[in-house]
């Protein structure tokens, strides 16, 4: 019952439920926390030490013993070991556990030391503005998103203080020192059990309160870690822009998203891929296609287009799609020219291995498309559809028809031409009234001259 109340209120984090990666990920975090919270203990005991020395001394210059120097050196030392190592390893948790406690000993042990330093019966130094110091401990553990060190904190600071009441008490023999008189108690070295009580109380409920707040973000932590481990892996599926364009997006994509625009649509393919892959291996199969998809996609990257799927051997990418641009015509017919300049030194690196040549054409219409979210509620997928995605695919064999190995529609040189696109004729040439199977009426293509 008490799990599931924890569950209801911070989430369930149960880590046996949390994959390796996402651990992984999370203990990094947690490292990083550790040396977080060494260098802010460092700054507290270099800023504390500091005004020590600068500051006037409140107690006599004949005191028998002055402790503060002695615990800030040795704290200090203990901080830059405790640093050094959590910079070299990660520290296994009964360390951390042990620095916790070695922290509130070394802070009560300070303030234990004021009566002998002031000269002063031991119930003097249960009235140190010091003890506030305990809060600042209790806090640091929560540096790290683990609830159990902020409850091992608060445990050690209660444990200790009772412990040091509990002396006063023991020590006054005479039963002199602890009243019921809050006057007295604050204007005397008198000693009032429910002052004590309500610190104890506090150092409970400070670590208990912050020990939930450490549990619902943690709980959100890993909820973080997660999706985003989750969202870099499925980033891979998608171009880095519309995985962008996922991410950015305002609302969760679903069925119906659509927008609609001009842009420029291309397919590229191996020509002759199933007679060869016949004569290959299956793993060479694969590292065919895997040389292919890593000679050709840094290509339509470079001039601003997005894949959009790969289908076996084929490879359809969209220029203008994600954000609408005018220079989708030239980015795709510049795309298509390096495309082919690929693929020729790929056969060059080909025949220096002895493995045969391997033909790739391309395809690539312009013209007015939709760009949206398709499928069912649990399986979407973006996809372009429209007239310019259609003549594209279409497309493809033509390049045998007129034998070439690069085809676009006159469309695409319009739109290129009006953005800038150069000295066209010097790199395509105008077919028309060309039969594509599959479209209707004769159309203008042009195709890349071979050199």
């Amino acid at each position: 019952m008490l799990r599931a109340l924890l569950c209801r209120f911070v989430g369930d984090d149960d880590d046996r439920k949390i994959p390796k990666r996402v651990q992984d990920a999370i203990i990094e975090q947690q490292n990083v926390s550790e040396q977080l919270v060494g260098w802010i203990q460092l700054a507290v005991v270099l800023t504390f030490g500091t005004l020590y020395a600068v500051s006037p001394k409140t107690f006599r210059m004949d005191a028998p013993f002055e402790p503060v120097p002695y615990v800030l050196s040795l704290y200090f030392g203990f901080t830059l070991i405790r640093l050094y190592f959590s910079y070299r390893m990660r520290l296994p948790g009964w360390v951390i556990s042990l620095s916790i406690v070695a922290d509130i000993l070394l802070l009560f042990g300070t303030i234990f030391s004021f009566h002998i330093q002031y000269m002063q019966p031991p119930s003097f130094y249960l009235k140190a503005p010091t003890v506030l110091y305990i809060f600042i401990f209790i806090a640091l553990r929560a540096l790290r998103f683990e609830a159990r060190y902020i409850l091992l904190s608060g445990l050690a600071a209660v444990l200790g203080w009772a412990v040091m009441v509990g002396y006063v008490v023991v020590h006054d023999d005479m039963n002199n020192m602890v009243t019921r008189d809050y006057v007295h108690y604050l204007t005397s070295n008198s000693v009032l059990i429910g002052a004590e009580f309500d610190k104890i109380v506090s150092m409970v409920l400070v670590a208990v309160i912050l020990a939930l707040a450490t549990l619902r973000a943690r709980a959100l932590l890993v909820r973080a870690v997660t999706q985003g481990q989750a969202a870099q892996s499925l980033s891979r599926f998608f171009s880095e822009d519309l995985a962008d364009h996922i991410k950015s997006a305002e609302n969760d994509a679903h069925v119906g998203d659509v927008v609609a625009r001009e842009a420029s649509i291309l397919n590229v393919d191996i020509r002759g891929f199933t007679p060869l892959t016949k004569r290959l291996k299956p793993s060479e199969q694969i590292a065919l296609i895997t040389e292919y998809h890593a000679r050709i996609v840094p290509v339509i990257s470079k001039f601003g287009g997005h894949v959009d799927k790969f289908l076996g051997d084929g490879i359809m990418a969209y220029f203008g799609v994600l954000k609408e641009s005018a220079q989708h015509g030239a980015q795709a017919l510049h795309a298509m020219e390096d495309i082919i300049k690929a693929s020729d030194q790929w056969n060059v690196d080909r025949l220096s291995l002895g493995q045969d040549p391997v033909v790739i054409h391309v395809s690539c219409a312009s013209g007015p498309i939709v760009f949206g979210v398709i499928g069912e509620s649990h399986r979407l997928e973006y996809t372009v559809i429209g007239d310019a995605a259609n003549v594209s695919a279409k497309m493809e064999k033509q390049t045998k028809i007129e034998g070439v190995r690069a085809i676009a529609t006159a469309q695409t040189l319009k739109c290129a031409m009006n953005n800038g696109y150069e000295n066209a004729e010097e790199r395509w040439e105008l077919r028309p009234d060309r039969q594509v199977g599959g479209v209707e009426k004769p159309m203008d293509v042009i195709v890349l001259k071979e050199s």
